[in-house]
């Protein structure tokens, strides 16, 4: 396979409606929330599970964190008997490792690497229920609480040179992009199910030496008359990426191609511009 050269930067949003899209197990497993802001938080971490559930569920692929091991000690025993290595997990070489070995542990740094995601508009929490859970050693009790709508987004990017250890390769970055989309649909459990994708996109740099913003400052959310605590469907609110647009022009000499995926149901204010400009180097990503 062919390692990867260039870097990359991530864009990508979805929407949760009536769910619990990150639960603060510190806090009555209530969704992560800045309450100053009024904006709902989710962890890198979540996300990463996300992706890492989706190889090993969907795609039977094999990877390093994993519930079949209690530790990194213990999955590191496991890869020595099926005579693997760390690299040959896809998780390690998107997102690297901590493992033990003789004298110490070992750490492989992921090229792909996310920071918090946030929602653009400001959420409401669903008033807490009950809730009953049955076990063989008897009932258990506890509370549920969701977010009304939140349109959250996040911001990564792909190190080219940190590729260069986890040995990260192009069709491995090709097989994230349709992971970072179909993951979160195909992770319907209970709590989570009501998240929906609704835009992605990565921007490959032409080389291993330039990077973006963060790619969410140039977004903008209009709700049109409604208020915006008041928003509950994908329909109510427009995605405003004008700013952006601006900004990846004054980027494009740096710019490879764009590999985009956006859901029907989005409004996207500035799409056709954002198409015209980059015609020659728009990839889009067709589902699997």
């Amino acid at each position: 396979m062919n390692q990867i050269s260039k870097n990359s930067e991530i864009l990508f949003l979805y929407d949760a409606k009536m769910t619990n899209p990150n639960g603060d197990m510190d806090n009555e497993n209530k969704p992560r929330m800045d309450y100053d802001t009024n904006t709902n938080l989710v962890s890198d971490v979540r996300l990463k599970r996300y992706i890492r559930d989706y190889y090993e569920t969907v795609k039977k692929q094999p990877i390093f964190v994993t519930e079949n091991a209690k530790d990194a000690k213990e999955r590191g025993a496991q890869l020595k008997n099926e005579k693997m290595t760390h690299t040959d997990l896809v998780d390690v070489r998107l997102f690297g490792a901590v493992f033990a070995e003789t004298g110490g542990n070992t750490h492989i740094t992921g090229p792909v690497q996310f920071n918090w995601g946030y929602s653009l508009n400001p959420v409401e929490l669903v008033e807490s229920s009950t809730i009953t859970s049955s076990f063989s050693s008897g009932e258990g009790v506890g509370k549920d609480f969701r977010v009304k709508y939140s349109f959250i987004t996040f911001n990564g990017s792909i190190n080219a040179h940190t590729a260069e250890k986890s040995l990260l390769s192009e069709e491995d970055v090709l097989g994230f992009d349709q992971a970072m989309i179909r993951a979160i649909p195909l992770n319907r459990t209970r709590s989570k199910t009501g998240q929906t994708p609704r835009l992605y996109l990565r921007v490959e740099m032409k080389d291993d030496q330039h990077t973006l913003k963060d790619l969410r400052e140039f977004l903008t959310l209009n709700y049109g008359e409604k208020n915006a605590f008041d928003i509950r469907q994908i329909e109510e609110l427009n995605l405003d990426i004008s700013k952006l647009v601006n900004y990846l022009k004054s980027e494009k000499k740096n710019i490879s191609a764009l590999h985009i995926w956006k859901d029907d149901m989005l409004n996207c204010i500035g799409w056709e511009d954002l198409q015209s400009e980059f015609a020659t180097i728009w990839k889009p990503i067709v589902i699997e």
